[in-house]
């Protein structure tokens, strides 16, 4: 494997991994689909990050506005359980 080729497999790595870091519990359905969604976005705003997770994961975070549609969707349907929960339901 060049070196090259070994960096890419890293910062796919780091990201795949911030981006399941999204949801809150995610399962392998979820976990594909987000990164399947957000992979584009976590590059595009969050590259600067790499290979931090907790870093990607935040700054994933505060660009929540700059998101895809589908990043968003997923980003806001995995919160939802946060939300009820912190609402007490």
């Amino acid at each position: 494997m060049t070196f090259r080729r070994t960096i890419r497999v890293a910062l796919f790595s780091a990201i795949a991994a911030a981006v399941t870091a999204l949801s809150a519990s995610p399962g392998p359905a979820l976990a594909s689909d987000a990164q399947q969604m957000c992979t584009g976005d976590a590059m595009r705003l969050c590259g600067h990050e790499i290979p931090n997770v907790q870093r990607i994961t935040a700054c994933m975070h505060k660009q929540r506005a700059n998101v895809s549609a589908g990043c968003r969707a997923v980003m806001d349907r995995d919160n939802t359980p946060r939300r009820r929960a912190a609402a007490g339901e």
